[in-house]
């Protein structure tokens, strides 16, 4: 007879059930109750603690044994508990460490992943637009293979002293009367590594650091329509350390700023100057593009073209990303410039006048002042409530002896 029989019933056996029919029920419901089969269910994840826990005491014959006399009371006062290693554990000396198909091992097991190594790389607009593979040289750590990672002979690697192990050395510090501050740093014996290697058995390759450094050629490929900030991974390719996978080393593309081209998105965007006569007659312009192409924009006559007037070009944009035959568009913003103060005689104004389109009259009354303009300086602000460009006063004379730039 046992005492309790509730580590029997979560396995669903009998309290007189053999090695073998332990193993087969704890195997079958450790598959049906495992945490990753089960998306991570917090109630799911408790059963298996549950199931772990009991193979643990039952499969254990002197456990077993306290178990059936005095039951959990009398596993925890005999310091026999169990319970005190992952139920993981359990799980993996049955399926080898993995999930026997369901897709991998528990999230929280395997190796732990080295720091992954960021490098920007600057290309230029024209290289996202064609395409292109640019060679970067990286210096990486790699494991010794002199010592396989070891520092030194085998054997040779002790527990740092001076830190304990732990890698940190704490040092206190009085301030005052009862006053004390505590300071934690790197232990510079061990280099926070919290182990040690005599001298004379270290590797003469690494000198004891376990790895030792070296050139790696990296090509990166950079396809078209590619963006700034966009990351080019290589998988594996950071640092190595012992007991640990190696990171990944991220590229982080750069767009190097262009004389003509600024690019939003998938858009190209330029600006342009005209001439009041190309802006009112019609002109034509020959841009090169990125891929060395020469095209030819018009504006016909009769087309007025203003100033700040904004037209596009379908088609001639930067790549799409993975879809390189389809292109964005080329947008012009115009800038129409004007001749210079008078720039030809008053009798070609008269004739221009006649052929622009008649200007507003305004009806001009004696009791209306009339004022004159001047070039606008925005250093000179106007002082003591009165513009510097205000009309000259009545005796004649700039306002605080300002005078106003003339032509």
């Amino acid at each position: 007879m046992v005492k309790e029989t509730k580590l029997y019933d979560t396995l669903g056996v009998q309290p007189s059930a053999s090695d073998s029919e332990l193993k087969k029920a704890y195997r079958k419901l450790a598959m049906k109750w495992h945490p990753d089969k089960n998306d991570g269910d917090a109630a799911a994840e408790k059963k298996f603690k549950e199931i772990s826990y009991a193979y643990e005491v039952l499969s254990d014959e002197k456990k077993r044994t306290i178990y059936d006399q005095g039951g959990e009371t009398a596993l925890k006062e005999g310091g026999a508990g169990g319970g005190g290693g992952s139920p993981f554990d359990i799980f993996d000396m049955f399926f080898g460490g993995g999930m026997g198909g369901m897709g991998g091992g528990h999230r929280h097991r395997g190796p732990q992943k080295g720091k992954d190594v960021v490098h920007q790389l600057k290309v230029s607009l024209e290289d996202m637009y064609n395409g292109t593979t640019k060679r970067l040289s990286l210096q990486k750590n790699v494991v010794c293979d002199k010592c396989n990672g070891r520092g030194g002979k085998a054997g040779a690697v002790g527990k740092c002293m001076i830190c304990r192990g732990t890698g940190i050395q704490v040092r206190v510090h009085q301030l005052g009367p009862g006053m004390m501050q505590q300071i934690q740093s790197m232990c510079k014996e061990c280099d926070g590594k919290g182990e040690r290697i005599n001298p004379k058995d270290r590797c003469k390759t690494c000198n004891g650091r376990k790895v030792v450094k070296n050139n790696k050629i990296l090509e990166v490929h950079v396809d078209k329509g590619m963006i700034e900030g966009q990351k080019v991974m290589f998988h594996g390719e950071g640092d190595q350390e012992p007991d640990l996978e190696p990171g990944d080393v991220v590229i982080v593309l750069v767009e190097k700023e262009h004389p003509v081209f600024h690019r939003q998105n998938e858009d190209l965007f330029m600006k342009m100057e005209v001439s009041i006569t190309e802006a009112l007659c019609g002109f034509q312009r020959v841009i090169n593009t990125l891929d060395s192409r020469e095209i030819v924009v018009t504006s016909y006559p009769g087309e007025i073209v203003k100033y700040g007037d904004v037209k596009c070009v379908m088609g001639e944009g930067m790549p799409i990303y993975r879809d390189p035959f389809s292109k964005g568009r080329l947008i012009i913003q115009f800038k129409v410039n004007f001749p210079e103060n008078n720039w030809t005689s008053p009798e070609n104004i008269a004739k221009l006048e006649k052929l622009l389109p008649p200007k507003e009259e305004v009806l001009i009354t004696d009791d209306m002042e009339e004022v004159t303009l001047h070039e606008y300086d925005s250093s000179m602000k106007s002082q003591g409530g009165r513009s510097v460009y205000d009309e000259d006063d009545e005796e004649g004379g700039n306002p605080r002896g300002m005078q106003c730039q003339t032509h």
